[in-house]
């Protein structure tokens, strides 16, 4: 086996590729030129991950090298948080963060509430339509849906729904975060000041941390 065949490329392929899949789809999936995509798919495909026909690309899933692969890949980051955040775009599905996580993003990592290391769900919405595919990635990489504990998704199956990026991330947009704060404004109210001062936002918030001299 080609050493080279371990890294980042070869692994971001093997997490994205579908059981019936192309070579071009993997590309505009991972975010790599077609190129380089065809390049590692192909080496691959002499392993006998993939069979090539002209246009698709076929998954064996019973392939040793993929398994091994995929088994390392959960072993070492099922329990980052960061990978449950960073996997989703590989997917190639509809989503955006919602509810506590578009709070997060929106004071870019600011502030966190009601989240520590056994128990972090991750607020998501999904399209509709993506659901059978979301799932079957979730079921892919033994990513939880349902266990509240550790790290988690709690998805909201959804015909459609507005986002916006911010910093290049699918979030809910700013208004309906705000929204979501008001409702909630006994654990909210001092991201809203930091929402008002961030973005330049009219916002109604008494909250201010009080600074005592000892």
């Amino acid at each position: 086996m080609n050493l080279e065949l371990i890294n980042p490329y070869v692994m971001k392929i093997l997490i994205a590729a579908r059981r019936e899949d192309s070579i071009r789809a993997i590309s505009g999936r991972i975010g790599l030129s077609y190129g380089w995509t065809y390049k590692w798919v192909q080496d691959l495909a002499q392993l006998g991950v993939f069979k090539l026909t002209r246009m698709k690309t076929y998954l064996n899933e019973n392939n040793l090298f993929y398994k091994r692969t995929l088994s390392y890949i959960k072993i070492n980051f099922l329990r980052d948080v960061n990978f449950y955040y960073s996997v989703l775009n590989l997917f190639g599905i509809s989503y955006c963060f919602t509810q506590t996580d578009a709070v997060f993003i929106w004071t870019r990592g600011g502030y966190n509430i009601a989240r520590y290391k056994n128990f972090y769900p991750i607020f998501i919405n999904v399209r509709k339509r993506d659901k059978k595919l979301f799932e079957e990635y979730c079921k892919k990489l033994n990513l939880s849906k349902t266990s509240k504990k550790r790290c988690f998704y709690q998805v909201y199956y959804l015909d459609n729904f507005d986002f916006r990026y911010c910093d290049g991330i699918p979030v809910d947009t700013l208004e309906e975060t705000i929204s979501f704060m008001k409702k909630n404004k006994y654990n909210f109210e001092p991201a809203l000041e930091m929402i008002k001062e961030m973005h330049k936002k009219r916002i109604k918030v008494k909250y201010k941390e009080i600074i005592t001299n000892v």
